[in-house]
């Protein structure tokens, strides 16, 4: 699956910089990201009482090709952070949208596209993570986005496909259960074309 990753990452990159010179370009993003990891309507209703227990962040690279119709792919780090009974799951991953979007009204584009996410890393406090099911995994990207020459802002939420479990070993090995790693996100971006 490794293997997999970084050809699907090369197929990406290297076709973004050939058409960065007589398209729109290639560029760095970076923003926040609030996420749910499986249960995001619950764990919404609960960021009024504290606002940060979910957030994390992103940063990475960047192609457009097009302009009206264009081809966006990615290639980002992401940090998510989703708070369970006072503990914290952690998740680092490398994630490469491929999105189709479309301009629609003067700087306002809308977009949508998979996503394929290569887990890195998992980090649960005090409890130890058995292994996670896949550490590859695809899901769905969709989102609305406003661009000005060569600044742009999105908002996009993102949500995995299919259950993508780890094991959760408590440390007296009683207490333990299973935790769905599944992203489920609203992701805030800020991006500029160099």
């Amino acid at each position: 699956m490794k293997n997999l990753f970084l050809i699907l990452v090369v197929a990406i990159v290297v076709p973004s910089a050939a058409f960065a010179q007589t398209a729109s370009g290639i560029g760095i993003k970076g923003g926040l990201n609030y996420n749910a990891n499986g249960k995001y309507v619950e764990s919404a209703t609960q960021a009024s009482k504290n606002p940060d227990r979910n957030v994390g962040y992103h940063i990475g690279l960047f192609g457009k090709i097009g302009d009206k119709l264009y081809l966006r792919p990615e290639i980002i780090y992401t940090k998510t952070k989703s708070d369970y009974d006072n503990d914290s799951f952690e998740m680092q991953k490398l994630d490469a949208p491929i999105l189709v979007g479309l301009n629609i009204l003067g700087p306002v584009s809308v977009f949508a596209g998979p996503s394929f996410q290569y887990i890195l890393d998992t980090e649960y406090e005090d409890i130890t993570i058995g292994d996670i099911k896949e550490d590859f995994s695809v899901g769905l990207n969709f989102g609305v986005g406003l661009n000005f020459k060569k600044v742009g802002i999105d908002l996009r939420y993102e949500r995995g496909f299919s259950k993508n479990e780890g094991t959760l070993i408590g440390n007296d090995v009683i207490n333990s259960g299973r935790l769905d790693t599944r992203p489920d996100q609203l992701i805030l971006s800020l991006a500029i074309i160099l």
